[in-house]
């Protein structure tokens, strides 16, 4: 048990790190400044944590799905409408902002919009500072300009940096009719996954073990779905 509380290695190299750690501190930098500009200091600072956390996705795991483009520009719009209506009504207190952001959490899975900073930006704008308070509906101008900047440099980062982003739906190949029977691969295993993902040198928030359940499932549903075409052939 004492075992499984130990991180996993890491896949990727120093030089990933080091790619991610530049983007994530540039993309905050120039997300904070450029909010900073419009809307004063005090406001930009008041939303340097969660674009901060939204940086790490966006630059250090691009590839997941809550590092996509519409989950933070969605997750944002979630975390503020639902945090300034519930400070209007509720007031701001440490109960209305852990309400607030419980409420943004349901919006975005409704939405398929999940992206985790938004949760804390739901609490940091329901017990916000003065400056930020006093712009009332206008901090939603804030927030969105923060995280249009930030995807707008995960784009242009990620992209010049050679890592596709946004990651696009994977098609799949293309079934000729009357080829060749296709010869079984051998199982794949958990060591074979990791060994995959190394070999890819980026971060992907997922377990190797994780990978191989998941495909393991896949093949048993690909199995009674062929079972199935089988016997209604028969049938027919």
């Amino acid at each position: 048990m004492l075992a499984r509380l130990l991180p996993a290695a890491i896949n990727t190299r120093p030089a990933e790190w080091s790619r991610a750690a530049i983007g994530m501190a540039s993309g905050t930098l120039f997300s904070v400044w450029l909010c900073a500009q419009v809307f004063g200091m005090d406001v930009a600072l008041h939303l340097l944590g969660p674009l901060g956390a939204s940086a790490v996705l966006l630059f250090a795991v691009s590839s997941g799905a809550l590092a996509q483009p519409w989950s933070i520009i969605g997750g944002y719009l979630c975390a503020g409408v639902v945090a300034l209506l519930v400070a209007r009504v509720l007031g701001r207190t440490l109960g209305s902002a852990c309400l607030a952001a419980g409420m943004t959490v349901v919006l975005m899975c409704w939405l398929r919009c999940l992206h985790p900073p938004a949760g804390g930006l739901a609490m940091t704008l329901v017990v916000a500072d003065p400056a930020s308070i006093a712009l009332g509906w206008h901090e939603m101008g804030a927030v969105m300009l923060g995280a249009g900047a930030l995807v707008g440099c995960a784009l242009a980062y990620n992209n010049a940096t050679r890592t596709r982003y946004p990651k696009g739906a994977a098609e799949s190949p293309a079934v000729v009719m009357g080829s060749a029977p296709v010869v079984t691969d051998p199982t794949i295993t958990a060591a074979d996954l990791k060994l995959a993902l190394a070999e890819m040198e980026q971060f992907y928030d997922v377990e190797p073990t994780e990978l191989e359940q998941l495909i393991q499932a896949a093949e048993g549903h690909a199995r009674r779905r062929s079972i199935g075409e089988v016997l209604a052939r028969r049938v027919a």
